[in-house]
């Protein structure tokens, strides 16, 4: 786990804090390798959207306002001042709030979910008398007449899960600061799930929004969840193919999964040896009593069996 979170990807003019140092990060079996610091200074927009209008620009002035002194606690490394600027900045902001856009899209989940198990439960679970037995089969064996002589279609496609659309936001863009913002604090003051939850908001809001899925690759890996913090990485290089930074993230998770990966298969494999022991072991016999063999033509395996003398 990283000694220190340092942060990068701010709207600011990415001054390098005072005293920055890159973090460790141990790998497993021991190894550390060093990497530069993800995020810099907090995000300040120097200028107004270009469809900002006066009239939007008053309602929102109060929350730039707090987003500036948020900014400014920020850089003198006062976090939890800057977290409370940032909160209030949030909570400032005009329109649905973040909190309620994570509501909307866990119940639009949780209602997706409820239709599968019911489709799941409706086609596995469809009992026939012998009457309607009788009938689906006639009707069965005119079907296959039937479309043996018409020409064969192809299947359609599979359609993908519908994806959670929020509501349009008029502060959207400002509002998704807000919360990276936040979710920076967050991570200095090891509070890694809700530092989730809030890039979680500002994704929401800006789908392509590079430096909020960095830092909950951040708040990922910091919470041993890699193969998430791998996926965020993935989809930031993707965004930006020519970010040198998410593309080192991109190879170092990847080393990381890996080897987590590979660390979890032997110790499936050892649990399940002990398991097959544990059984054998009523007949006299263990696993050590058979071997295989990978045939090198085929790449096929052979069991052989031999009993302990």
């Amino acid at each position: 786990m990283a000694e220190e979170f340092a942060s990068e990807g701010f709207d600011l003019d990415a001054l390098p804090a005072e005293g920055e140092r890159n973090e460790v990060v141990f790998e497993i079996g021991g190894k550390a390798t060093g990497i530069e610091p993800v995020l810099t200074e907090p995000e300040l927009e120097t200028k107004p959207a270009e469809d900002t209008t006066c009239s939007s620009s008053s309602a929102i002035a109060g929350s730039e306002a707090q987003k500036a002194q948020g900014n400014d606690a920020f850089k003198r490394g006062n976090y939890l001042e800057a977290y409370d600027m940032y909160t209030d900045a949030i909570e400032s902001c005009p329109g649905i709030s973040g909190s309620d856009l994570l509501k909307e899209r866990d119940a639009f989940n949780d209602k997706l979910r409820e239709e599968a198990i019911s489709s799941h439960r409706q086609h596995s679970s469809s009992p026939q008398d012998e009457s309607g037995s009788a009938s689906a089969s006639a009707s069965a064996s005119a079907s296959a007449s039937a479309s043996a002589s018409a020409p064969t279609s192809t299947p359609a496609p599979q359609q993908p899960p519908p994806v959670f659309q929020p509501p349009p936001h008029e502060f959207g863009k400002q509002l998704s600061v807000y919360h990276s913002n936040r979710a920076a604090c967050l991570l200095y003051l090891g509070r890694y799930d809700e530092a989730i939850s809030d890039c979680d908001i500002a994704l929401l809001l800006n789908p392509a929004y590079v430096k909020a899925l960095l830092r909950r690759m951040q708040a990922y890996e910091n919470s041993d969840r890699t193969e998430d913090a791998l996926q965020d990485a993935k989809k930031a290089l993707l965004l930006e193919p020519e970010n040198a930074g998410a593309r080192k993230h991109v190879t170092r998770l990847q080393k990381i999964e890996d080897e987590r990966l590979e660390k979890l298969k032997e110790e499936t494999m050892a649990k399940l040896k002990d398991l097959g022991n544990s059984i054998l072991g009523n007949f006299g016999l263990s696993l050590d009593n058979f071997k295989t063999e990978k045939d090198p033509n085929t790449g096929s395996h052979s069991i052989s069996f031999s009993q302990n003398k």
